[in-house]
């Protein structure tokens, strides 16, 4: 074994962060565990990540279970976790384990990336840290210290490919599973994307940016785009009782098969007042709310204007869609935006 690979396992193997889908001691893998985390932790935080991963599987302990339960159930379940086409991929990619491969997940990185939800990191992070393959995976942590170790200097993302080339050739034949996750713990912790901990680090001998005293700088970025900027109308229906309307999304989408108040079509211009009501779910007298809704998605923003609207239940009942009280909300896969535009125009409906 090279000595940067066992100077990392050792520093692993005391310092790496005990969390709970990662095998302790003599436990054996769970491939199901590490396949549910690599899924949650897509552009989420290991401390957001954890409670939903233990409520996951102690309601659903099998790839089966998970399989067998309602979509809409997992939708649910995974409010708040945000980018909710990993929670339909993952329904999905459950039933397909179930039916097409007995309940057992693939065990090479070429089997896994078939699978809905699964792209290459991915596959590569399951392979090595569920079944041992020989691979390293790059994310965004293990991309900075091989930047850093290599003193790569091609802003990225351009600089990618020289980074994946770094990878192959660092990828360890001795424990590749622990390997991975010590150099993701390693980003996390001492690589850091600003004032690296260099004296703490295991590859400060061998650390190229290191020894150029350019550590903090890589990697290098090319400047960021323009955010495209959006703009919705939001339209809360009342009815008499104080129930407001509910409808599903398309299941294709943003948000798909979740639920939310009714919106015009997000687009790139600002509504025109005289369109206002044009898509709204019922003809009525719609009330502007002074409250705004700024909400960032991961290509754009978007800008939020609500209006409200009261009807009669005789009338509500020949309308699309659930009505729901404001303490039933909890009940429904109901995406932050939307929680956040029904408490923002309630304070001006109802205001305490």
């Amino acid at each position: 074994m090279k000595e940067y690979h066992k100077a990392l396992l050792i520093w692993y193997d005391n310092q790496g962060r005990n969390l709970p889908w990662r095998a302790k001691g003599e436990q054996t893998v769970n491939p199901y565990h590490v396949w549910l985390s690599e899924i949650m932790l897509q552009q989420t935080t290991v401390v957001t990540v954890i409670p939903y991963f233990l409520s996951f599987i102690q309601r659903w302990p099998t790839f089966q279970q998970l399989a067998e339960a309602s979509l809409d159930d997992i939708l649910h379940a995974w409010q708040g976790l945000g980018y909710y086409a990993r929670a339909r991929n993952l329904h999905l990619c459950a039933k397909k384990i179930t039916n097409d491969y007995k309940g057992k997940l693939p065990t090479s990185s070429d089997e896994l990336i078939k699978l809905p939800g699964i792209g290459p990191y991915t596959a590569r992070a399951i392979a090595a840290i569920a079944f041992n393959e020989h691979v390293l995976p790059v994310d965004g942590n293990i991309a900075r210290i091989l930047s850093r170790l290599y003193a790569i200097s091609i802003p990225l993302p351009d600089g990618m490919p020289e980074i994946q080339n770094a990878a192959s050739a660092f990828a360890p034949q001795t424990r590749p599973g622990d390997f991975a996750q010590a150099m993701m713990d390693l980003g996390a912790t001492v690589c850091t994307p600003r004032a690296p901990l260099c004296e703490k680090c295991p590859f400060k001998p061998t650390c190229k940016a290191h020894a150029l005293g350019i550590a903090a700088e890589l990697p290098l970025k090319n400047k960021k785009l323009v955010r495209p900027q959006k703009y919705t109308i939001a339209y809360i229906l009342k009815r008499e009782d104080g129930a407001i309307l509910l409808r599903k999304r398309p299941e294709k989408g943003l948000l798909g098969g979740m639920m939310g108040v009714p919106t015009s079509e997000w687009q790139l211009e600002k509504v025109e007042s005289n369109n206002i009501g044009k898509d709204a779910p019922f003809t009525t007298h719609w009330k502007s709310l002074e409250g705004r809704i700024n909400h960032s998605f991961t290509h754009f923003d978007l800008e939020v204007e609500s209006y409200y609207g009261s009807i009669c239940s005789k009338k509500a009942e020949t309308l699309d869609g659930v009505w729901v009280f404001l303490h039933q909300l909890s009940h429904y896969a109901l995406p932050k935006l939307f929680k956040k535009i029904i408490e923002t125009s309630f304070k001006e409906i109802e205001p305490h």
